[in-house]
C-alpha cells in the first residue's frame, strides 16, 4: 500500500572523488541568483492509504480535543477562554484532517 516496497527504486549513482583545481582551470561558482536544481518529490503524503490514514487520525484527534472541552460546559460549568481554545483547536484539527482527505498533493495549485 503506502511502503518503501511497493514503490520502483531508484538506481544508485557512483559518486566520483573530487578532483583537485588547477590555478589555470578554477571552477565555476554559481550565483545566487541562479538556476536552482529540481525540486525532489517528497517521500510522504504521495499516496491514497497514507492520505486516508493521516487525514482520519486527524480527523479523529480533532474531535477527541473537541469532546474533551465540550465535557464540561455540559456539566453546567460555563465555558472559559481556554476552554474556548481548546475548543477551536479541536475544530482546527480536524478541518486539517478534511484538508488532507480531499485536497491530494499536486492538485490544488499547478505549477510549471
Amino acid at each position: 500500500m503506502g511502503s518503501f516496497v511497493s514503490q520502483p527504486l531508484e538506481p544508485v549513482k557512483d559518486v566520483a572523488p573530487p578532483e583537485v583545481a588547477s590555478s589555470a582551470n578554477p571552477v565555476p561558482v554559481i550565483a545566487p541568483g541562479g538556476p536552482a536544481p529540481p525540486a525532489e518529490a517528497p517521500l510522504f503524503n504521495n499516496c491514497w492509504s497514507c492520505r486516508v490514514l493521516s487525514g482520519s487520525g486527524l480527523i479523529g484527534a480533532g474531535g477527541y480535543v473537541y469532546w474533551v472541552a465540550r465535557k464540561p460546559m455540559k456539566l453546567g460549568y460555563p465555558p472559559g477562554p481556554g476552554t474556548i481554545a481548546q475548543m477551536v483547536f479541536g475544530i482546527s484539527i480536524a478541518c486539517w484532517g478534511v484538508v488532507i482527505l480531499s485536497d491530494p498533493k499536486g492538485k490544488a495549485f499547478r505549477t510549471g
